[in-house]
């Protein structure tokens, strides 16, 4: 998977604060990303009447989101100071 390189030399010049938020926003849009695939493979069950395995993958999804959403407190608390 290529999606993991980072710029670890780049990121050593970083705060502590500017690090935790740059992880953060790259989680929210792994998670994003994820959620989106989730949703996607939910409709493409739901067409091959597997709609329990649809309602999972939905749920799924929904619950990705939440953590997204939690991380983007996070990133107002620290931002907060």
């Amino acid at each position: 998977m290529t999606h993991h390189h980072h710029d670890h030399e780049k990121q050593n010049t970083l705060s502590f604060d500017e690090k935790m938020i740059k992880l953060l926003e790259h989680w929210i849009k792994h998670n994003d990303d994820h959620a989106q695939t989730y949703r996607d493979w939910a409709q493409k069950a739901k067409e091959k009447k597997k709609i329990k395995a649809a309602l999972m993958l939905e749920d799924a999804a929904e619950m990705t989101l939440s953590i997204s959403k939690k991380f983007e407190s996070t990133i107002k608390l620290i931002d907060e100071g």
